[in-house]
């Protein structure tokens, strides 16, 4: 458990019991802003592969690490026999504020993929926000390039996820999308931004807002994947619409930290948020 001055911010589930179909790995969730609203989901009933704060990657080497099903050129959205794992190997950090450990990824035959450093870390900003960073190196450990794709790169106009991942919870009424660019989904799907927000309201009607921004360069270039109808999800993307491609004895690093905030932010207030949280990295 992630704690900020007395509260429980998040859950870090690092042994994840779960079916193969959905691609086990570790994840956050819940995460709570400090008033205690829960911003993440795992597993709903539309998308049980999914969970909370994650890396996830819908094709690297041909095995599904996202999880449900994998989409194939020409054809579609189609179950496959092909789901890879990750799996933690040892702890070099563990804090109430601090976490970091060494996960492998295990595609067919049991072989290793990429072995992966991830760290996450939660620092308190004020009364009512808070930054959760998440930072992964992937190196590649097989004797081969391997290739990361997203369905986008397959053929699925838009779909241009993989990479750290954030699934949202359900929400009382339609979620509020904000960026430098404005207001709307459309403003910022598939392109790169300082900063994007998501604004909400749990069916409680209490508003929270998560913002997100890329806490180094190289994740600045990545295009941003959003989702805010059928449900809410933020995702860095690694492959937009081109395949990526690691060399054997190579490493990509990607780096996102999120404002988890109580309250429905301004823009103005969301990109204040999203400076402060990159300087303190």
């Amino acid at each position: 458990m992630l704690r900020l001055r007395g509260h429980d911010v998040a859950q870090y589930v690092w042994e994840p019991d779960l079916p193969l179909s959905s691609s086990p790995r570790p994840y956050l969730h819940p995460v709570r802003t400090l008033a205690g609203i829960t911003v993440t989901d795992a597993a709903p009933d539309s998308h049980p592969h999914q969970f909370g704060i994650s890396v996830a990657f819908p094709e690297l080497d041909g095995r599904n690490f996202w999880g449900g099903r994998t989409f194939v050129a020409g054809h579609g959205p189609a179950w496959l026999d092909n789901h890879g794992t990750q799996r933690h190997q040892r702890w070099t950090r563990r804090t109430n504020t601090e976490l970091a450990h060494t996960l492998q990824w295990i595609g067919a035959h049991e072989a290793t993929l990429l072995a992966e450093q991830r760290s996450i870390t939660c620092r308190w900003m004020s009364e009512s926000a808070w930054s959760l960073g998440v930072r992964t190196r992937l190196t590649n450990v097989a004797e081969r390039p391997l290739t990361f794709r997203s369905p986008a790169a397959l053929g699925r106009v838009g779909a241009g996820n993989g990479g750290i991942f954030w699934r949202g919870p359900a929400v009382a009424d339609i979620a509020r999308v904000l960026s430098p660019a404005g207001d709307g989904l459309h403003q910022v799907h598939g392109h790169t931004a300082d900063w994007i927000a998501i604004a909400g309201a749990d069916r409680a009607g209490l508003a929270w807002t998560m913002v997100f921004t890329a806490a180094d360069e190289i994740t600045a270039g990545s295009r941003w994947f959003v989702r805010a109808r059928d449900y809410l999800g933020v995702c860095s993307s690694l492959s937009w619409d081109k395949p990526f491609v690691l060399a054997p004895g190579e490493s990509v690093d990607r780096h996102v930290v999120a404002v988890v905030a109580d309250g429905a932010l301004s823009p103005a207030t969301a990109a204040e948020l999203a400076a402060t949280a990159r300087q303190a990295t």
